[in-house]
């Protein structure tokens, strides 16, 4: 692969006149300013970050090592060195700002990364890869493109989601990102291809021997209330997981004084811990099961003596410096930890983090921190930061949680950078906490949400709390099922063309004629059964009058969607803009003003050609946009009265779209030419033939619209015949 790539010269400083303090940054304040001060003061956040991010490449000691990679999961690091610069011109194309790509071959190659993979999906993608020097050129031009943009932008303060100035911003911090996960890479190379650089110095502190470490405890955190209310525009750069709203009450814990450091974590190896299954959850035992290593990835044994890997260096192992694991690790040791104490020891949620944050008050002492590079471009040891008696609070390394990222209520994707978090929505990415050293820009904001799959490696470690409060580690993904997904967003997403919802339509008109019943309206208790509910908002609808209402549907995944909502009070969803562009969209029974009654709901899956015996004793039925869809609609309609008490109401609605798909045309009950008589016989002609011997029709039918969308462009806009029929007897 790397033929073309033979000439391998010593990789010299491209940046020589760049100092520690240029590394050192701080996030343009977005809500007020000068306009010219503004530009500016982003324009020298560009180009620090910018270069900042060549000068990591400086520890490669040639350009071969380009071409290497540091981890089978991910590309060599020449993708990374020009997949930051790809960014910058990808978005800015999208969103119109420059008028063409600069050099589209590299473009399309270090465009889409492999930074989420399973340890078992290794990627070996041969790749014609531009050498160094290309990538250098290509490098340069964008950062003068970049530069004349900025120049000559016109764009207001305050800077938000829809400012110019924002797709700026966005590649800015995603180059900051990949200034911390590109490091991590360099950090897996083997170390005869690194080098030092003054750039990135190394602590030289460091306990030398485990007993020399401090001592963990645990101290008291008091019970407390989360609280977030994160809108656009707000004064720094935010990822799209950041905004929107999250309340939660936290009960009382106590949480480790330092992080877990090396020494405290060799107690777990020496006790056999990554040979004992018992330890690990079923995840972590397969990832257990692949790695060979029985310890830490950066400690490394050299003739029985422990050394440690940082970025350019192995030194003698800093047994007080934090132990830097993956997810599945830390909870590993935290189970061996509850069961050699007989504590309840775990890794916190990412509310119990946040309520250890603020009352430590780390978010006021990040100048103390070992974070922004403003240190060292290593770990320090445990205790040094200290945050109102707990150390590290912020800095030194990521924490890992037992949190799973999941969105915010009002949650809603950047359409630049519509992939940025909805891949990790999965239950399968955790929620790493407080930063580490090389962690900048909005990774240190206070309001930064990142994630990586709980067998990745980052600068990366943990602290124990003790805590017997249950942790929420499944969280509703986005339902992705197009036929489910478009029901969801007929349910329960927007309102089109001024056509009301016609879920809630239909509720309301059947409310409406409860609540004019003297029979229905009377009762203490009024019962409801919808037949054909789909995803359930009618049912819900219904719940504000009715005291039990069924619904019952054919479709599992349907009623599926319906329980997620009454156990959840939520449902997300992806519905096709365009092509494979996606919307993302979010409900919840709060928002609709319907929690208080969906207790009062039941939703089952039932064929409503043939429904078992229970399903009776109803004030009314309510079956919409069904019998065109049964496959013997008649069977249904003859037996429907079985279900109904007396003077009790059938409300029945349908586009009376008769297809042969759904139905055999002799099971039609409408919609067709008499064979006898050559007649048109209509859908409600045959409604009153089958139900006239036990119904009486007692209104007018009235039409109902309803507009299903497929697209951003593309709606069906249809009519349903509502009719209602009352029980004769």
């Amino acid at each position: 692969m790397l033929s073309q790539h033979a000439s391998t010269p010593q990789n010299t400083l491209q940046h020589p006149n760049l100092t520690r303090d240029d590394l050192i940054t701080q996030m343009p304040y977005l809500l007020e300013g000068d306009i010219e001060q503004k530009r500016a003061e982003i324009k020298r956040y560009f180009n620090q970050t910018y270069e900042g991010y060549e000068a990591l490449f400086d520890t490669l000691k040639e350009d071969s090592v380009f071409y290497e990679r540091p981890c089978s999961l991910r590309h060599p690091l020449i993708f990374y060195f020009g997949h930051t610069a790809t960014f910058f011109t990808n978005k800015l194309v999208l969103a119109k700002l420059l008028p063409e790509r600069i050099n589209p071959k590299i473009e399309s190659i270090c465009a889409i990364g492999v930074d989420e993979m399973s340890w078992d999906d290794l990627d070996e993608t041969h790749y014609d890869w531009p050498s160094v020097k290309q990538v250098r050129e290509y490098r340069a031009q964008v950062k003068q493109a970049i530069n004349e943009l900025i120049d000559n932008m016109n764009f207001s303060i305050p800077i938000n989601w829809q400012s110019p100035m924002w797709p700026i911003l966005m590649g800015i911090e995603h180059e900051r990102i990949h200034l911390e996960t590109s490091s991590v890479l360099i950090r897996q190379l083997n170390i005869k291809h690194v080098q030092s650089s003054p750039l990135f110095p190394i602590c030289k502190e460091g306990a030398s021997t485990p007993q020399k470490a401090p001592i963990n405890t645990l101290l008291d955190v008091s019970a407390g209330r989360i609280d977030i209310n994160h809108q656009d525009p707000a004064p720094t750069y935010g990822w799209d997981n950041e905004y929107g709203q999250h309340h939660a009450q936290v009960e009382a814990f106590k949480a480790s004084k330092y992080l877990v450091s090396n020494a405290e974590y060799l107690e777990f190896v020496q006790a056999g811990g990554y040979d004992k299954a018992q330890y690990w959850d079923e995840e972590g035992n397969q990832w257990r099961k692949f790695t060979a290593d029985k310890h830490p990835t950066f400690w490394v044994n050299k003739d029985g003596n422990w050394l440690l890997r940082c970025m350019t260096e192995e030194i003698a192992m800093p047994w007080d410096w934090p132990a830097e694991v993956n997810q599945l690790e830390a909870d590993a040791f935290c189970r061996w930890k509850a069961q050699s104490t007989g504590k309840a020891i775990r890794l916190p949620s990412e509310d119990e983090y946040l309520l250890l944050r603020e009352h430590s008050q780390a978010l006021s002492q990040l100048n103390e921190a070992n974070l922004n590079l403003q240190k060292f471009a290593s770990s320090t040891p445990i205790n040094q930061s200290e945050n109102n008696g707990f150390y590290d609070v912020m800095g030194n390394v990521w924490q890992w949680t037992m949190t799973p990222i999941y969105p915010f209520e009002g949650f809603k994707v950047h359409p630049l950078y519509d992939d940025f978090t909805m891949p990790t929505y999965d239950n399968k990415h955790n929620i790493m906490t407080g930063g580490s050293w090389i962690s900048t820009g909005n990774e240190i904001n206070g309001h930064s949400r990142y994630a990586f799959r709980r067998h990745f490696f980052q600068h990366a470690g943990f602290r124990y709390i003790e805590s017997e409060a249950l942790v929420k580690t499944e969280f509703t993904t986005y339902e992705t099922d197009t036929a489910v997904a478009q029901y969801c967003e007929f349910h329960y997403g927007s309102e089109y063309f001024g056509v009301q919802n016609f879920a809630q339509a239909y509720a309301q008109k059947a409310i409406e004629i409860a609540q004019n019943d003297p029979h229905i309206n009377a009762k203490t208790s009024r019962s409801v059964l919808e037949i054909g509910c789909s995803v359930g908002r009618a049912s819900f609808e219904l719940a504000r009058y009715f005291d039990d209402v069924t619904g019952l549907d054919f479709s599992a995944r349907f009623i599926q969607i319906a329980n997620q909502l009454q156990t959840t009070g939520e449902i997300r969803y992806s519905i096709p803009a365009e092509g494979e562009i996606m919307d993302f969209k979010s409900q919840s029974l709060s928002q609709l003003n319907l929690q208080n009654s969906a207790h009062k709901c039941l939703f089952m899956q039932q064929d409503a050609c043939n429904l078992k015996p229970r399903f009776s004793g109803y004030d009314m039925v309510v079956a919409v946009n069904l019998i065109d869809r049964l496959y013997e609609p008649a069977k249904f309609l003859n037996e429907i009265s079985s279900r109904i008490n007396s003077h009790g109401i059938l409300i029945l609605s349908s586009p009376y779209t008769w297809l042969e798909e759904f139905t055999e045309k002799q099971h039609w009950v409408g919609g067709y030419k008499d064979p006898q008589t050559g007649e048109n016989v209509s859908t409600l002609e045959g409604l009153k033939a089958i139900l006239g011997n036990e119904f009486e029709l007692i209104a007018e039918p009235q039409a109902l619209p309803f507009v299903i969308r497929e697209t951003s462009r593309k709606y069906q806009h249809s009519l349903s015949e509502l009719t209602i029929w009352k029980k004769i007897t």
